[in-house]
Protein backbone atom coordinates (compact mmCIF):
# COMPACT_ATOMS: atom_id res chain seq x y z
CA UNK A 1 0.00 0.00 0.00
CA UNK A 2 1.45 3.32 -0.90
CA UNK A 3 1.51 6.07 1.65
CA UNK A 4 -1.21 7.84 0.08
CA UNK A 5 -3.57 5.39 -0.32
CA UNK A 6 -3.09 4.20 2.96
CA UNK A 7 -3.55 8.15 4.00
CA UNK A 8 -7.11 7.80 1.85
CA UNK A 9 -8.52 4.77 3.74
CA UNK A 10 -7.56 6.09 7.11
CA UNK A 11 -9.86 9.32 6.56
CA UNK A 12 -12.40 7.33 4.93
CA UNK A 13 -12.42 5.36 8.41
CA UNK A 14 -12.23 8.33 10.24
CA UNK A 15 -15.47 9.68 8.25
CA UNK A 16 -17.96 6.61 8.89
CA UNK A 17 -16.68 6.73 12.34
CA UNK A 18 -17.96 10.44 12.84
CA UNK A 19 -20.91 9.35 10.98
CA UNK A 20 -22.07 6.57 13.30
CA UNK A 21 -21.05 8.51 16.20
CA UNK A 22 -22.47 12.31 15.54
CA UNK A 23 -24.81 11.30 12.61
CA UNK A 24 -22.94 13.37 10.11
CA UNK A 25 -18.75 13.49 8.81
CA UNK A 26 -16.72 16.18 8.88
CA UNK A 27 -16.68 18.17 5.64
CA UNK A 28 -13.10 17.71 4.91
CA UNK A 29 -10.69 15.75 6.13
CA UNK A 30 -6.76 15.28 5.52
CA UNK A 31 -4.52 12.52 7.12
CA UNK A 32 -0.85 12.19 7.38
CA UNK A 33 1.60 9.98 8.27
CA UNK A 34 4.96 10.38 9.86
CA UNK A 35 7.10 7.57 11.21
CA UNK A 36 4.86 6.08 14.43
CA UNK A 37 2.11 9.24 14.44
CA UNK A 38 -0.74 9.86 12.43
CA UNK A 39 -2.20 12.95 12.18
CA UNK A 40 -5.68 13.07 10.88
CA UNK A 41 -6.94 16.90 10.27
CA UNK A 42 -11.40 17.47 9.79
CA UNK A 43 -12.58 20.64 8.85
CA UNK A 44 -16.32 21.26 9.54
CA UNK A 45 -16.49 18.62 11.97
CA UNK A 46 -19.19 20.78 14.29
CA UNK A 47 -22.84 19.39 13.88
CA UNK A 48 -25.70 22.25 13.56
CA UNK A 49 -25.99 21.68 17.39
CA UNK A 50 -22.76 22.47 18.56
CA UNK A 51 -21.97 25.08 16.93
CA UNK A 52 -24.99 26.77 18.61
CA UNK A 53 -24.40 25.65 21.61
CA UNK A 54 -20.67 27.00 20.99
CA UNK A 55 -21.91 30.84 21.21
CA UNK A 56 -24.11 30.49 24.46
CA UNK A 57 -22.15 31.31 27.98
CA UNK A 58 -20.37 28.10 28.73
CA UNK A 59 -21.15 26.36 25.85
CA UNK A 60 -17.77 25.83 24.13
CA UNK A 61 -16.72 24.27 27.27
CA UNK A 62 -19.20 21.77 27.44
CA UNK A 63 -19.22 20.92 23.30
CA UNK A 64 -15.56 19.70 23.66
CA UNK A 65 -16.00 18.02 27.11
CA UNK A 66 -18.41 16.26 25.26
CA UNK A 67 -16.23 15.42 22.46
CA UNK A 68 -13.48 14.20 24.62
CA UNK A 69 -15.86 12.17 26.52
CA UNK A 70 -16.71 10.96 23.34
CA UNK A 71 -12.96 9.60 22.01
CA UNK A 72 -12.42 8.44 25.35
CA UNK A 73 -15.68 6.33 25.35
CA UNK A 74 -14.58 5.38 21.67
CA UNK A 75 -11.46 4.24 22.26
CA UNK A 76 -11.82 0.65 21.37
CA UNK A 77 -13.28 1.34 17.89
CA UNK A 78 -10.83 3.87 17.28
CA UNK A 79 -8.35 1.71 18.24
CA UNK A 80 -10.16 -0.90 15.28
CA UNK A 81 -10.16 1.59 13.04
CA UNK A 82 -6.23 2.39 13.01
CA UNK A 83 -5.39 -1.20 13.38
CA UNK A 84 -6.95 -2.34 10.65
CA UNK A 85 -5.04 -0.67 7.26
CA UNK A 86 -2.07 -0.17 9.66
CA UNK A 87 -1.40 -3.55 11.22
CA UNK A 88 -0.18 -1.57 14.29
CA UNK A 89 -1.61 -1.06 17.91
CA UNK A 90 -2.60 1.92 19.45
CA UNK A 91 -0.32 3.09 22.04
CA UNK A 92 -2.17 6.69 22.55
CA UNK A 93 -4.81 9.14 21.35
CA UNK A 94 -5.13 12.96 21.80
CA UNK A 95 -7.51 15.00 20.19
CA UNK A 96 -8.95 18.85 20.34
CA UNK A 97 -11.16 20.66 18.77
CA UNK A 98 -11.55 24.50 18.24
CA UNK A 99 -15.13 25.34 18.84
CA UNK A 100 -14.33 28.41 17.02
CA UNK A 101 -13.51 27.22 13.87
CA UNK A 102 -14.94 23.83 13.84
CA UNK A 103 -11.97 22.45 13.25
CA UNK A 104 -10.60 18.68 15.06
CA UNK A 105 -7.27 16.94 15.41
CA UNK A 106 -6.86 13.38 16.29
CA UNK A 107 -3.23 12.00 17.09
CA UNK A 108 -2.84 8.74 16.92
CA UNK A 109 0.81 7.42 18.36
CA UNK A 110 1.41 3.64 17.30
CA UNK A 111 3.45 1.03 17.98
CA UNK A 112 5.45 0.82 14.55
CA UNK A 113 7.18 3.23 12.38
CA UNK A 114 5.01 3.13 9.13
CA UNK A 115 6.84 5.38 7.23
CA UNK A 116 9.28 1.61 7.00
CA UNK A 117 6.75 -0.24 5.52
CA UNK A 118 5.08 2.12 3.52
CA UNK A 119 5.58 1.72 -0.82
CA UNK A 120 7.67 4.95 -1.91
Amino acid sequence: MTRGQLEAEISRLIVQFAKEQLGRGPERVRTRVVEDVVFVRMAGALTRAEKHLATQADGARLVKEMRLRLMESSRDTLEAVIAGPTGCQLVSLHTDLSTRTGEEVLLFVLDCNLEKSLEP
